[in-house]
């Protein structure tokens, strides 16, 4: 069951990043070069992503929180997309553990419906389960294209994305398909009004798979803090680390 998280950084502040469905630890390098100065940073490969794969951890969230916290300090929680869950339940769960919460690109419920006009088609999600079981390198290829679509260079960062998705290896298909279910069924909107530690929620404005009117509403029902990043896509940290720094950098002052 053991999961792959690397230390970084040299400062005091100690902080848990997350990374997104499919993905792996090692894209959010852009982040942790501008936090390392001043935090510690335990880099996660999730269950069945990277340096993880093999682990038999299911990738439910709170099995992952779980897992997480007995491997690390009490921390600012980190999470870009599918990651951002993992830390908002970290926050919901486990508050003397993960301190303080930063959500990029996340949601509390992915996928739209009549109570939740934010989401994102749901027809996209379910294709995306169908295309796996069919065709999975071509269906990373289009997620991921999705992720590079309303960058100011999507080609560019789509070349980047594709460059960085299997350097630690190819994700598990079953955990794959498990992250999927995760984004289908979750809903955790009924619990941000009982936050209990700060947070802050970064959205990209041009981004297409999490609409940022989403991100504002939860951070207004959880007390915390919205920034919205004018010109950048599903990923801000690609182009835009200082801007996502910055808007951090009150999280951080909670542990200074």
């Amino acid at each position: 069951m053991t999961l792959h998280i690397e230390t970084h950084g040299r400062g005091d502040i100690p902080v848990v990043i997350l990374h997104g469905w499919a993905m792996h630890g090692g894209m959010m390098e852009p982040l942790c070069d501008v936090l390392s100065d001043r935090c510690s940073l335990h880099v996660v490969d999730l269950p069945g992503h990277g340096y993880s794969r093999d682990s038999t951890l299911p990738l439910d969230p709170s099995a992952c929180v779980q897992a997480i916290a007995e491997r690390t300090p009490p921390a600012i929680w980190i999470g870009w997309s599918l990651g951002g869950l993992i830390a908002m339940t970290a926050a919901l769960e486990c508050p003397q553990h993960a301190r303080a919460l930063g959500v990029i690109c996340g949601t509390p419920k992915f996928s739209r419906d009549d109570t939740w006009p934010y989401g994102s088609d749901p027809k996209l999600v379910r294709q995306l389960a169908d295309d796996l079981e069919t065709d999975y390198h071509a269906t990373l290829e289009r997620f991921i294209a999705l992720e590079a679509m309303g960058s100011p260079d999507p080609r560019a960062e789509l070349r980047h994305l594709r460059n960085l998705m299997f350097q630690r290896g190819e994700p598990n298909l079953r955990v794959l398909q498990e992250g999927i279910r995760i984004l289908e069924t979750t809903d955790r909107r009924g619990a941000l009004a009982s936050m209990a530690v700060p947070n802050a929620w970064i959205a990209g404005h041009r981004d297409r798979l999490v609409p940022p009117p989403a991100m504002a509403w939860s951070a207004e029902q959880a007390h915390g803090s919205y920034h919205e990043i004018a010109h950048a896509g599903h990923a801000p940290f690609f182009g835009y680390a200082g801007a996502v720094y910055d808007a951090l950098a009150p999280l951080l002052d909670t542990f200074s």
